[in-house]
């Protein structure tokens, strides 16, 4: 009996050099065609202003500055809304308050005084 292993064979590969068939890499699979999944109900993102500002050449920082102090602005200008809105409301209710204050307590001279204000004023709106 003889304990002598297998031979090997030895195979030439296409450029030439030899090489043993056990070290030989397996055959590659062909790989699966990518899977292309579309979702219909998601619209793209706009980035409409970014790729304006990219394509002028002003830069990812500006772009950047943009999208992080855009919303900021906006907070900004809201707030000094309400507080413009609420100084406004405060002004009219004090203009009332005044005005009925003198028309009640001031006598015929408040009442005059208070009909002299309603027609100055009715006069600056037909204007």
């Amino acid at each position: 009996m003889s304990t002598l292993p297998e031979p090997v064979r030895v195979v030439q590969l296409p450029d030439g050099t030899y090489t043993y068939a056990d070290h030989l890499p397996t055959p590659l699979q062909p790989a699966p065609a990518p899977q292309v999944i579309q979702h219909i109900h998601h619209a793209p993102p706009d980035r409409t202003v970014q790729r304006i500002a990219l394509g002028s050449g002003i830069g990812a920082g500006t772009v950047a500055a943009g999208v992080y102090f855009g919303p900021l602005l906006v907070g900004a200008l809201t707030a000094i809304a309400a507080n413009l809105a609420l100084l406004a409301f405060l002004a009219a209710v004090l203009v009332w308050g005044v005005h009925t204050v003198v028309r009640s307590v001031g006598g015929p001279d408040g009442q005059q005084a208070a009909k002299a204000i309603g027609k100055a004023r009715r006069s600056r709106k037909g204007k």
